[in-house]
């Protein structure tokens, strides 16, 4: 495009204009002619980062307050016992966790071809996405129940003690229903937050969430139902947030083009969906599982309950950090994935930009946070001192953990709205498992380091990770992504033949 036809832009665009809201159009114009002026970087970052936020701010919300639903749950299974404590944690983490690593990385093939479906304006196609991904996230769950019903089998087999996997069992099996509103609620999720509907989500969220502590409190303390109680008391807290979303999509006008009924056309084309739903599964797993793995590990540790309960506690807010993140990571997914079919690469890359920018300042103070209250956010879940001691001795590395946080979930966001689930599950893979893993262990069991030996193998692999993803983000072509978002759409907007075209 030559000068003479930018022109026009450039006088629509002076020094006192304002680029209008949700002009990605005008925006990656503007991006495409360089040298940009520098007095338009901070009105550039100010746009972006507004749409940012209208995304990732109920996006944290949500995510926050559906992690919390099983924080409240631990913190009061706490009070019951330090036994019962790491019976809950050990069962969340090892059982729990498991079926929410396979839920979340398959609800992110959601996020990827919604997404960009949604910035293509193909939008009858969505509707069709978000059944195919409940049909398969059942079938999943119906897996996974046998491994809830003989966990405490499971949890002995890999070294914990008899004890600690029987109350884990208990907890395990209140928590089966939890798994099939697992495999509706996360493709409704990512299906809602694809077409930038996130305030009603995070009004949800929040309201089940105050009842599921109302909830939790009652069978607890008043009615003393114990562990079999909070677990249930937590399943029936997710089945009503799938409720109210499926109300939502259903009788939202917001959603009456993208969802137009149960069709059967969403059983066409299933084996490729599959596919990527695969990818998508492994990539998030391998992050996922790596740190439950470490609770489990620690578990094998002298002195196993303090070094579960100390580690547990510490992945908590470990967590409740990566919640935050999350949200800001489904954000970055969504702008990449809306631009990129929209056939925007250059609004995209600088999308990327902005978010790990923004997302690196937060995890300083978070950071910062943490090293300050170290005593009294152990303090929270336990008052057993021993316990307190070795969370407190844990918090320097867990600071280090939320610092690396704000970078690594954000471009991992930025993967899934891309398609490239299947090289970053390589990436997981052996940063994780080759290498970290292998450290840390050495480093807990062969060394005094302990519990904090395992979590510096962590820190190791994470850094690698991150590394190899800023390369890799660095390194991209934007205008050829947007050609592979367009031929994963092809065939998946078509409403007479859905098939989804995958590139993995």
């Amino acid at each position: 495009m030559g000068s003479a036809e930018y022109q026009p832009l450039l006088l629509g665009l002076d020094s006192h204009s304002r680029i209008p809201d949700l002009s990605s159009v005008v925006i990656e114009e503007f991006l495409e002619h360089r040298p940009v002026a520098v007095r338009w970087w901070p009105r550039l970052v100010g746009w972006e980062s507004r749409l940012l936020w209208l995304l990732s701010g109920s996006s944290i919300i949500v995510s926050i307050f559906n992690y919390m639903l099983s924080f409240v749950t631990l913190m009061f299974t706490g009070h019951l016992g330090a036994l019962e404590l790491a019976g809950a944690s050990i069962a969340s983490v090892g059982i729990q966790g498991l079926a929410y690593g396979i839920m979340l990385g398959m609800a992110s093939a959601v996020q990827t071809v919604c997404g960009q479906a949604y910035g293509a304006k193909k939008l009858a196609a969505m509707g069709i996405i978000c059944q195919r991904a409940i049909i398969l996230h059942l079938g999943a769950a119906v897996i996974l129940t046998f491994l809830y019903w003989f966990s405490g089998p499971i949890l002995v087999a890999i070294g914990q003690s008899a004890s600690i996997a029987e109350q884990g069992q208990i907890f395990a099996r209140g928590l089966i229903p939890q798994i099939y509103a697992f495999a509706i609620s996360c493709p409704m999720q990512r299906f809602l937050q694809a077409q930038n509907i996130v305030n009603p989500l995070a009004y949800m969220s929040v309201g089940v969430f105050l009842l599921h502590t109302l909830l939790t409190w009652l069978v607890v303390y008043v009615l003393d139902y114990g562990l079999l109680g909070a677990a249930l008391t937590l399943s029936f807290s997710w089945w009503i947030l799938v409720v109210v979303n499926a109300l939502y999509i259903l009788l939202s006008p917001s959603c009456k083009e993208t969802w137009t009924g149960f069709s059967m056309k969403a059983f066409k084309g299933i084996w490729p969906y599959f596919k990527l739903t695969v990818a998508s599964a492994v990539m998030l797993c391998l992050e996922i599982w790596y740190n439950q793995g470490l609770v489990l590990i620690s578990g094998l540790l002298p002195n196993p309950t303090i070094s579960l309960d100390s580690i547990s506690i510490c992945m908590n807010y470990l967590n409740w950090d990566m919640q935050f993140m999350l949200g800001l990571s489904a954000a970055a997914s969504v702008r990449v994935s809306n631009e990129l079919g929209a056939g925007h690469p250059r609004v995209a890359k600088f999308s990327v930009v902005v978010v790990n920018a923004t997302s690196i300042l937060i995890s300083i103070v978070f950071s910062a946070i943490v090293l300050i209250f170290q005593v009294g956010l152990s303090k929270l879940f336990t008052s057993d001192t021993e316990v307190i001691e070795a969370v407190s001795s844990l918090t320097p590395l867990l600071a280090v953990s939320v610092f690396l946080n704000g970078i690594q979930p954000i471009l991992s966001g930025v993967a899934i709205g891309s398609g490239w689930q299947g090289v970053v599950a390589y990436v997981n893979l052996a940063t994780y498992y080759v290498i970290g893993l292998p450290i840390g262990c050495v480093l807990g069991f062969k060394t005094s380091l302990g519990v904090a030996g395992i979590w510096w193998g962590m820190i190791i692999g994470v850094l690698l990770q991150t590394v190899t993803l800023i390369i890799l983000t660095v390194r991209t072509n934007w205008d050829a992504e947007v050609v592979r978002a367009a031929e994963r759409l092809k065939k998946s907007a078509d409403e007479e033949n859905l098939d989804l075209v995958v590139d993995i």
